[in-house]
């Protein structure tokens, strides 16, 4: 199993959201985030002091899969995003040791299907 987590722009939530549900994702956790990049928050030609910063709003949205969807979800996360700017956005993947349903008892794969 892996976990995905990916960063994006608030207006691009119902468009990832929907390419997830499409590639079969049954679960998903969204949060309102802020942060920032390697640009620190700036656009380009602005001008920054050293050790300054700007926090901007995102969206981040995580949820657990097995490994062979992994990729295939990547590519529609990717296809869903369409402005190609900087900011647009990052998908981390982390490995999950396991999956526990507290009600049922369920583990692994079976937890999270």
């Amino acid at each position: 199993m892996k976990k995905i987590e990916c960063y994006i722009q608030p207006y691009d939530l119902d468009t990832v959201a929907e390419a997830l549900a499409v590639e079969g994702v049954v679960g998903m956790s969204v949060a309102e985030v802020k942060g920032f990049g390697v640009q620190r928050g700036f656009v380009r030609g602005e001008n920054v002091k050293p050790g300054e910063f700007r926090f901007h709003p995102k969206m981040k949205v995580e949820m657990v899969v097995l490994e062979k969807d992994v990729e295939r979800i990547i590519a529609a996360i990717q296809a869903s995003l369409k402005s190609k700017q900087i900011g647009e956005g990052k998908i981390f993947v982390l490995p999950v040791a396991d999956a526990v349903r507290t009600r049922t008892g369920e583990r692994g794969r079976d937890a999270i299907m």
